[in-house]
């Protein structure tokens, strides 16, 4: 495998330390963000670095340029949420029932249909490895996997199965996401591995080209998820 250049690595690094420093408050909507030469003596990098750091920061939002203002951090409906950095330092800084219940919305709006379209026009080696990642899954239950990365793992192999490119592409933010998501519905059911019999239903489904009972199984499966965020919500909301 070849390694990443160790410009490439520090210009991430920078990226990761500024993204969180917007995201958690350091630097405040509307604010004025340190120039340049002060970032390269903060960071110990050059202004190469820095400026292609704030050039990717400025992509997902966070940072806009301003006539005669220089660089300023955007409010927070500016950030760009399919961006799985932004999404998962949002949910890092505070993890936010209320972001996790919308994103359980859209994957409601997203993964049942994916479902059924991978039943309908999955081929086999896609298909193939929605059912290695609930082998995965079944293994983790002996402790022989890893429960998270096996979830995960079978969720994003639906949305390749789907032949749909653009659910495709949302393989990253939904694997950001999950990470959080899981954990949160799993301790909220007193359980630390998600229910393999009910993921199996959705391949199950799948894989004998069942599109309707694919899209319901996948659908039942989100609906309990959103059902516990609801819950907690409104218990934080209370609370």
């Amino acid at each position: 495998m070849n390694r990443m250049p160790r410009s490439a690595s520090l210009t991430r690094r920078i990226v990761e330390a500024l993204g969180e420093a917007i995201v958690t408050g350091h630097y405040g909507p509307e604010q004025a963000f340190p120039i340049e030469a002060e970032l390269c003596v903060q960071l110990r990098a050059s202004r190469s670095i820095v400026r292609e750091a704030v050039k990717m920061l400025t992509a997902k939002g966070l940072l806009s340029a301003r006539p005669k203002r220089g660089t300023m951090v955007e409010p927070e409906e500016n950030w760009n949420l399919l961006d799985p950095d932004v999404l998962r330092w949002l949910l890092e800084r505070k993890p936010s029932v209320e972001l996790l219940l919308e994103f359980t919305q859209v994957r409601l709006a997203v993964e049942p249909m994916a479902a059924m379209m991978a039943a309908q026009r999955g081929d086999a080696k896609a298909i193939a490895r929605i059912g290695e990642a609930i082998a995965r899954m079944r293994a983790a239950e002996s402790g022989l996997d890893d429960a998270l990365e096996s979830d995960i793992a079978f969720h994003v192999a639906v949305l390749e199965a789907s032949g749909n490119r653009f659910y495709s592409r949302l393989r990253d933010l939904i694997d950001t996401a999950l990470r959080i998501s899981i954990v949160v519905t799993n301790r909220s059911k007193g359980v630390d591995l998600a229910s393999v019999k009910d993921h199996a239903r959705v391949y199950e489904a799948i894989a004998a080209g069942d599109a309707k009972r694919a899209k319901s199984a996948m659908q039942g499966l989100l609906d309990e998820a959103a059902t516990l965020i609801e819950s907690l919500a409104a218990r934080s909301a209370s609370g």
